[in-house]
C-alpha cells in the first residue's frame, strides 16, 4: 500500500499525485498540514505525528511504501521512485 503524506495547494505534492494518477496506481491520502517552507498549519495532528514518528522530518510530500518498506521524500526522488518500482 502506498501513503502519501501532502497538502493540497502545494505543488510538489500535486506533481507526485499526477504521477500516481498517470500510473494508475491506488493510494491513500493524508493531509497533515498546510503547505510552507518552514512547515504549514497542523490540520490533522494524528497525520502530522504519524509523518513524524515515521520519517524524522515535517516535509512534505512524503510517501510511504508499507509493501516494500520503503520511504521516500522530496517530489523529484519520489516520481522516479514511482516510475521505478510502479512504471
Amino acid at each position: 500500500m502506498l501513503e502519501l503524506y501532502q497538502a493540497e495547494g502545494c505543488p510538489h505534492s500535486t506533481a507526485v499525485r499526477e504521477k500516481l494518477t498517470e500510473l494508475g496506481v491506488s493510494y491513500v491520502i493524508h493531509n497533515p498540514r498546510r503547505p510552507g517552507h518552514e512547515g504549514g498549519d497542523v490540520l490533522n495532528e494524528w497525520a502530522q505525528r504519524a509523518m513524524t514518528d515515521l520519517g524524522g522530518e515535517d516535509s512534505i510530500p512524503f510517501l510511504v511504501d508499507t509493501d516494500r518498506r520503503e520511504q521516500q521524500y522530496e517530489s523529484d526522488d519520489i516520481v522516479d521512485y514511482l516510475e521505478e518500482h510502479y512504471g
